[in-house]
């Protein structure tokens, strides 16, 4: 550099190029000065544009109600969440559809593997799922912010405070404070009352002052919602539509009787773990002895996590109500390289009984036919029913803990970042506790039902004998209608419910996603019973349209007006796709 070289500081020269001391002072001629301010410029244009690309695929907290005053801008405000709601579902479903796909891609020859990838991304199931998203979203958003602008002669009144104090503090006074922030009130935000229920809140520890609802009349988002939601599940193939149709109409119930029960100062203890038990009970009597009304996939589950085998079962269902039972089932169980010499022996010993009875007249002792599945059958591999407890509880912990590790530690990593990278021995050692939490629930939950399934056939068998024998013993007078109630149907229904209070050990607030979980199935199993009796009547093929109608006109009213009685997990599913209007 030339000794007389303009630097980009005063404009003088320094001699040899050196920069200026301390002493010449510094100062940033105007074109340097402006180069910083065009770099920030950019800058900030660069965030923002990152920020409205975000906005496209997360919809932020608190984000405005848009007014729309006539049914163009409706329209025009429907297509673009229809878009942008179908968008989203088709990426997540594509998504994790492709991480299933990976995780047992070695298991598929290779010639094959980029076809299997293929559909997993671009299947029709990814389609579908898209197409049903967003069709509710673009249905749901016109008719919410139409019916308002089609029937205002029927629009809510102002309303009336006693309490002027109450009228100026309320959010719910005006129309322009109800409907959340706009560009003519950017500071205004829809606050719901909480004191009730402030403790359903998870979002955070003031989830409404986050999330931004436009507040509407039940009916209307009733009524759009039920419209949306049955149009909506036809994108759906028939085999899944009952599985949403389930999980909306119970999602519904949650709301409308947490809604119901907060007005009217109601509160059920434990009402989650009531509700998981009743649902067990029901699902697990289904199980046993009406498997037509579950699904064979959940019946497979439910099979496979009580470790009973497939043979004890079909057993137990003919036993209980025919009084019989297949000898092929009872051949495959002696034949199992696991089964003890004395169950070897029980088996055959009710094979014989079964083949050929013998004359009681001739016989030394009572004889007890069974009318349910013996307990060699329950657990061939262990004699003794007073083993079973312990080993299947860690069975079931040890098959059940790499499932339920997934589920701790997968969203605690991936959604909980910064809470990880500021402490993530805590996040761990958090994830961990409910990974072994949630596989103990299970564990327990098998014990409870398999040991009172053993123990009250132990004491039927126990007393019926005694009853045949000379004996002074007082348990001989137990009247023989409690006796017959200890292997009734409705017995196998009962320790289902008792087995339920395993829930108890799972950590609460996942309680009441668990029973929002099994309750489907369990009114799934009910009505298909009481269908059969002929007490409800048939739905045909579009039962699962009304289903749907009903769950989402009962959802979407609560999300529009008490979100608060939703759960979180729903709140937050919902505002993504559906936002505040």
């Amino acid at each position: 550099m030339d000794s007389g070289s303009v630097t980009p500081f005063t404009g003088a020269s320094t001699p040899g190029g050196s920069p200026p001391t301390p002493s010449e002072g510094i100062h940033f001629t105007s074109r340097r000065a402006m180069a910083s301010f065009d770099n920030l410029v950019a800058l900030a244009n660069h965030q923002e544009r990152l920020k409205e690309a975000r906005k496209m695929v997360w919809r932020d907290r608190g984000e405005p109600v848009a007014e729309l005053g006539t049914l163009r801008e409706c329209f025009e405000h429907a297509a673009i969440g229809g878009l942008r709601s179908g968008t989203l579902a088709l990426s997540i479903r594509a998504c994790v559809n492709l991480v299933l796909a990976l995780i047992r891609i070695h298991k598929v020859p290779r010639d094959i593997r980029f076809s299997v990838v293929r559909h997993a991304v671009f299947g029709s199931a990814t389609w579908r799922f898209g197409a049903m998203l967003g069709t509710f979203t673009a249905i749901y958003k016109f008719l919410l912010n139409a019916l308002p602008l089609l029937i205002p002669a029927i629009r809510p009144p102002p309303i009336r405070y006693d309490d002027e104090d109450e009228k100026d503090s309320s959010p719910f006074f005006s129309d322009d404070l109800e409907a959340g922030p706009t560009a003519e009130h950017p500071a205004t935000t829809l606050r719901v009352p909480l004191t009730k229920r402030s403790a359903r809140l998870s979002l955070s520890a003031n989830a409404q002052l986050a999330l931004v609802r436009k507040r509407t009349r039940k009916w209307h988002a009733a009524f759009a919602g039920a419209i949306a939601g049955g149009i909506a599940i036809m994108c759906e193939k028939r085999g899944r539509r009952d599985v949403i149709a389930q999980q909306m109409f119970v999602r519904g119930l949650q709301g409308s009787y947490n809604s119901f029960t907060t007005k009217r100062n109601i509160r059920v203890p434990n009402g989650d773990v009531l509700v998981f038990s009743l649902a067990c009970g029901q699902i697990l009597y289904g199980f046993l002895l009406r498997p037509d009304t579950l699904p064979r996939s959940y019946q497979a589950w439910i099979g496979q996590a009580a470790k009973v085998p497939a043979e004890c079962v079909r057993m137990n269902l003919g036993l209980v109500r025919e009084g019989s039972f297949d000898v092929a089932d009872l051949d495959r169980l002696v034949a199992r390289k696991d089964i003890t010499p004395s169950n070897v022996k029980d088996l055959l010993n009710l094979r014989s009984l079964l083949l050929s009875p013998p004359d009681p007249s001739t016989l030394s002792e009572p004889l007890y036919f069974p009318p349910y599945a013996p307990c060699s059958a329950v657990h061939p591999a262990l004699t003794s029913c007073s083993s079973v407890p312990l080993d299947r509880f860690f069975a079931v912990f040890k098959w059940m803990l790499p499932i339920y590790g997934a589920l701790h530690f997968i969203p605690a990593i991936l959604f909980k970042r910064k809470a990880f990278s500021q402490d993530p021995g805590k996040v761990l050692v958090r994830a961990g506790w409910g990974s072994m939490r949630s596989s103990a629930f299970l564990g327990a939950f098998v014990v409870i039902y398999q040991t009172m399934f053993c123990y009250k056939h132990k004491l039927h068998k126990y007393l019926t004998l005694l009853r045949l024998t000379k004996t002074s013993n007082p348990l001989k007078y137990v009247p023989q209608p409690f006796i017959d109630a200890l292997v009734s149907k409705a017995s196998f229904w009962f320790p289902g419910f008792m087995a339920g209070l395993a829930l108890f050990v799972e950590e609460k607030r996942r309680r009441g996603e668990l029973a929002m979980y099994v309750l489907p199935k369990g009114l799934e199993s009910a009505w298909g019973m009481l269908r059969g009796k002929g007490y409800v009547f048939r739905t045909g093929n579009l039962g699962e349209m009304w289903l749907t109608a009903l769950g989402m006109a009962m959802v979407m009213s609560t999300y529009q007006n008490d979100p608060q009685h939703l759960s979180g997990f729903v709140r937050r599913i919902l505002y993504q796709f559906i936002g505040p209007n």
